[in-house]
């Protein structure tokens, strides 16, 4: 009776790691990307960027940005639970 209950545990994960993967199975078989325009992408012997000083990556800034106001909200909050707890304490 244990050992049914086991063998249907490991046959429900089995089920569903094969159901993942039939699942993202589409995204392995995408091809290739298309080649870049103009411009540098790195290749050796080019300088980066093209004429326009445009680099033809991904702009990474707004990221920066949004990466950092998170990191200043989540010390905030941080500070700001301390600061309540040490208070609590206190009185």
């Amino acid at each position: 009776m244990i050992k049914d209950k086991v063998m249907e545990k490991i046959k429900n994960k089995i089920l569903t790691v094969l159901f993942v993967l039939l699942l993202s199975s589409p995204a392995f078989t995408q091809g290739p990307p298309p080649p870049p325009g103009e411009g540098g992408n790195g290749t050796p012997g080019q300088d980066i960027g093209n004429q326009n000083g445009n680099s033809g990556g991904a702009p990474i800034g707004p990221g920066i940005v949004i990466l950092l106001s998170f990191g200043a909200l989540y010390t905030g909050k941080k500070l700001y639970n301390k600061r309540k707890d040490k208070e609590i304490l206190e009185s």
